[in-house]
């Protein structure tokens, strides 16, 4: 750990991993400063996650330079504009991290450990899923380039043992796998046996990578008598129409929640959904089994590394299976008739103040 005082997390103020865990380690290190650095606090019908007594240094703002909502366009377009102002950016990094006198940068996702790089300054990194999974696949460029960056981090913290590998392939570092952690207090501290249990929600976002039409065709082609709840932390606007034109008149489209309601409707939900093409470690999927869910998922991984508290609540669908909304539904009715209580293992693992306690030990 920097004997520094300072502690500076950057990434995107619209970004719940990056503002969690700025609070997170603020919250952990009270006698310390630490400031959250962005240059996004909106933009593209995102909200801005930043409070009032949020201690925030800004890059130059981009938000105005994106559309006002998020498709594949919109995506190219962001892009295009972060690459355009980075030299803006890094001047005005450099300027934050001398003026702060910090030590060490813990940036995330990848566009902010290449303004680290650049900028050659210290940082700890932390990577996306797709950023090690499929862009590679997709640009030698972009390969060259992580490659080159995630060797110049002091370190590289990731989410799971998938995504050390694929890190390790891409630059032969070995990363740390400190899993995602959730806010456990937080979640449970409205958790309780007599709120009723209804609701089939599904969570992730309402693009073709999480195969949100899959959920409703399933619904639809079997047990069209069924209501389904959908939350989404973003949207595909061209995907978002398609599914929104197979839904039944039942059924709820809430769109993005904040932590509260989120939560509250984790309460209120028998069966959650989260069947994405390929995953990491989702922590909203954490954070409703806390919540006492059961949530239905894809083989991944990740599944094998859950603590047995943990895995009862996860129902494994194959998707070539027409019946298995109804199967999961039927097994969601009855392990949710139980309280979840977390082993030590299961807080060990994803309570976020224990999860972050570890990167600031080793790191900060």
């Amino acid at each position: 750990m920097t004997n520094n005082n300072t502690i500076i997390i950057l990434g995107g103020a619209r970004d719940f991993h990056a503002i969690d865990s700025y609070r997170a380690v603020r919250k952990l290190c009270p006698e310390r400063t630490v400031i959250f650095v962005t240059d996004l606090f909106g933009g593209e019908g995102y909200p801005n996650l930043a409070k009032a007594d949020d201690n925030i240094k800004t890059l130059l703002v981009i938000d105005d330079f994106l559309c006002s909502k998020f498709s594949i366009i919109g995506n190219y377009w962001r892009n295009i504009i972060k690459v355009l102002v980075t030299p803006i950016q890094v001047i005005k990094l450099r300027h934050i991290i001398k003026v702060s006198k910090c030590s060490i940068v813990h940036a995330h996702p990848m566009y902010y450990m290449f303004l680290c790089w650049l900028a050659r300054v210290p940082f700890v990194g932390t990577p996306q899923g797709d950023e090690m999974f499929f862009r590679p696949k997709r640009s030698r460029l972009y390969k060259y380039i992580a490659s080159k960056v995630l060797r110049a981090a002091k370190a590289v913290v990731i989410d799971s043992y998938q995504m050390k590998d694929a890190v390790k392939k891409i630059s032969g570092v070995d990363a740390f796998v400190i899993q995602n952690g959730v806010n456990v207090d937080e979640i449970t501290s409205n958790y309780s046996l007599s709120i009723k249990r209804v609701k089939i929600t599904s969570i992730r976002g309402m693009e073709d990578l999480y195969r949100i039409n899959d959920i409703v065709l399933a619904r639809n082609n079997l047990a069209p008598e069924l209501k389904l709840t959908f939350i989404y932390p973003f949207y595909d606007s061209e995907y978002l129409p398609k599914c929104r034109n197979l839904l039944m008149p039942q059924d709820d489209d809430l769109g993005r929640l904040n932590k509260d309601d989120m939560y509250k409707l984790f309460y209120e939900s028998v069966l959650i959904i989260s069947i994405p093409r390929s995953d990491s470690s989702p922590r909203s999927v954490y954070e409703a089994i806390f919540s006492g869910c059961c949530v239905a998922v894809t083989p991944n991984p990740w599944i094998d590394l859950l603590p047995a508290c943990m895995r009862e609540r996860i129902y494994i669908v194959d998707l070539e299976n027409e019946s298995w909304l109804i199967e999961a539904y039927k097994y969601a009715e009855v392990v949710t008739k139980k309280i979840f209580v977390p082993s030590e293992e299961a807080l060990n693992l994803f309570d976020e103040n224990r999860s972050l306690l570890k990167v600031v030990e080793q790191f900060y």
